[in-house]
């Protein structure tokens, strides 16, 4: 991973929990949590894009 790339140094962030972009709650129409959609594979930004797609897909 290089420099100034969206990823750089995550091992070292939240005492070594690592999270990922990509993964987007699901609520239902009162706003309460009812899942999540994961998605990887891609960059930060097109995975977080598919799985936001996904989410708004169901509502």
């Amino acid at each position: 991973m290089k420099r100034n790339e969206p990823l750089y140094n995550i091992e070292h962030s939240n005492n070594g929990l690592i999270t990922f972009p990509g993964g987007v709650l699901i609520k239902d129409s009162s706003g309460n949590i009812i899942g999540s959609i994961g998605v990887s594979g891609s960059s930060v930004e097109d995975d977080h894009e598919v799985a936001s797609a996904g989410a708004a897909a169901l509502g």
